[in-house]
């Protein structure tokens, strides 16, 4: 037994023995970059699994995740978060090189958050030299982001389903902001029989509206103060429909007249949307879901709200 001088002396050293403890737990993710290794501690472990699949630049809205897939997993289980920025999901010209991959950043924030498991592979480590097999859902991504960047959700699907193979998840999460990434995604994990439960995380904003993005820290200042518009669009044509505007011209007409009061926005897309097959309707019905993609400068920006 360890004797104490005095109190503060007791106190003292419990508050270190607590502290350690703290640093012990802070520290205990494990890190894998090979295939090999995360395969096999995937095997070995008998425990429920959630995973977050990310491209790293982690923000506020990624730590929601981590929230929602650690209540998920339950007191027994445990988190794990993918890094991985994915040649498949870039066209030709985009911004694959460039984005942002802040490493050691990524990795005190896995540790902040409880992360208990970080797998990290390099591109030569999950596709082959002679890689060409592939996954592509043939319906849901053919409009919206699909129609703008083809090819896209064909690389998120071959890399979600080998992150689902290698990892094997019992769950895993994606946010909402991404809506047609996580339709596809659903319906993926639907058709072709993985057991794995798709959760949905409703999307995470900074104060002034914008979705939480990695892609926002490329917006300049003059940029970033503009780029609230999107979301005051959004909900002027939620606010339309709920007062009983049922055209899509109409609604969308006044969506894209606010976007076009801050200078710098160029829209991709603005579409009304069936939120289940996510074609364009002429008619608010029930569930339906407005989308849009909008550039600043050479940031493109997504975002969507549903409407009544």
């Amino acid at each position: 037994m360890v004797a104490f001088k005095d109190a503060a002396h007791r106190g003292a050293a419990i508050a270190e023995s607590c502290l350690a403890c703290a640093l012990a737990d802070y520290r205990k993710v494990q890190i894998f970059s090979s295939v090999r290794e995360a395969g096999a501690s995937s095997r070995k472990s008998g425990k429920r699994r959630v995973l977050v699949p990310t491209m790293g630049a982690l923000h506020r809205g990624h730590g929601e995740l981590i929230r929602i897939a650690r209540e998920a997993a339950g007191p027994d289980g445990e988190v794990a978060v993918s890094i991985f920025v994915n040649p498949l999901q870039f066209a030709p010209g985009a911004d694959y090189e460039k984005y942002p991959r802040p490493k050691k950043d990524d990795e005190e924030f896995c540790r902040s958050a409880g992360v208990d498991i970080l797998f990290r592979p390099s591109a030569k480590e999950m596709y082959a030299a002679d890689f060409s097999v592939s996954v592509e859902e043939g319906f849901l991504a053919n409009t919206l982001e699909g129609k703008s960047r083809p090819g896209h959700f064909r690389g998120v699907c071959t890399v979600v389903a080998k992150l689902f193979h290698i990892l094997a998840p019992r769950a895993a999460v994606f946010g909402e902001k991404d809506f047609q990434q996580l339709a596809i995604i659903q319906r993926m994990v639907r058709d072709l029989n993985f057991p794995i439960e798709i959760i949905g995380a409703p999307t995470v904003r900074e104060g002034d509206g914008l979705a939480c993005s990695s892609r926002n820290r490329y917006l300049n200042q003059a940029e970033r103060q503009q780029v609230p518009v999107l979301r005051a669009a959004l909900l002027e044509a939620q606010r339309m429909a709920a007062q009983g505007e049922r055209a899509a011209p109409m609604i969308l007409d006044a969506a894209r007249e606010m976007i076009a009061s801050a200078p710098l926005a160029r829209i991709d897309y603005l579409e009304l949307v069936n939120a289940e097959t996510l074609q364009p309707i002429d008619i608010v019905r029930p569930n339906s879901l407005v989308a849009l993609a909008v550039f600043f400068g050479q940031t493109r920006l997504i975002d969507n709200i549903r409407v009544p």
